[in-house]
């Protein structure tokens, strides 16, 4: 699979570095185009293939059959309007976060890249630090990760799915991309515990303490 990624940062170096490991191809993209040059060399040292390239926010969203959006929310505007109209029916992935501060419930940041691309959205990995994402593979406590998305597209959400497991986490239907507002949130307070130093997976009781559900 071909994977265009707009940023050239830690989300971009941690994902991308494992799709490449995976067998896929990246073009990874900044605002300084020689950091996003520098950044797909060490991409692909890491990897062991060279599995990166650099190029333009247009030509990075217009490159493959996906495409990641792994730039600051406050920069979103701009970096999406300088990819023209690449994006416009493409599977996106989007893995931003406003922080724990920034965080506006009323401006969904799935939304707003939705609304601004015309792509087909499905919000994923927003949830952990970029240190995780360079694990090989995320496990703990011999449980895999698992990866919620939130997505309306079918095949947008097949493509993610699969992008999901060659990192060796397990996907999870989150439900619609309105469902992502909720992502996002989530987001927002768990980071928040984790900079205050609690350990936020323990707000959550395993899934046998969790009451009664139906059958899967």
């Amino acid at each position: 699979m071909k994977i265009g990624i707009l940023g050239a940062g830690g989300m971009a170096d941690a994902l991308g570095t494992q799709w490449i490991r995976a067998g896929h191809e990246v073009m990874v993209s900044g605002r300084d185009p020689v950091r996003a040059r520098s950044r797909a060399e060490s991409m692909n040292a890491q990897a062991g293939v060279p599995g990166a390239r650099a190029g333009s926010w247009a030509e990075a969203a217009g490159f493959g059959e996906v495409a990641m959006v792994g730039v600051r929310a406050e920069g979103l505007a701009d970096v999406l309007g300088a990819t023209g109209t690449a994006l416009r029916g493409k599977p996106l992935i989007d893995v931003t976060n406003a922080g724990p501060d920034r965080h506006d419930p009323a401006r969904p940041l799935a939304r707003l890249i939705a609304d601004l691309t015309g792509g087909h959205v499905v919000k994923a990995f927003n949830l952990c630090h970029v240190d995780v994402w360079r694990m090989r593979p995320p496990v703990f406590a011999g449980r895999p990760l698992a990866v919620p998305l939130c997505g309306d597209d079918a095949t947008a959400l097949g493509l993610v799915r699969e992008l999901v497991r060659d990192l060796g986490c397990t996907p999870l239907d989150g439900g619609g991309l309105d469902r992502a507002a909720q992502l996002e949130a989530t987001a927002a307070f768990v980071i928040g515990l984790w900079f205050g130093g609690a350990d936020a997976q323990a707000i959550l009781p395993p899934l046998a303490g969790s009451g009664a559900h139906l059958p899967s």
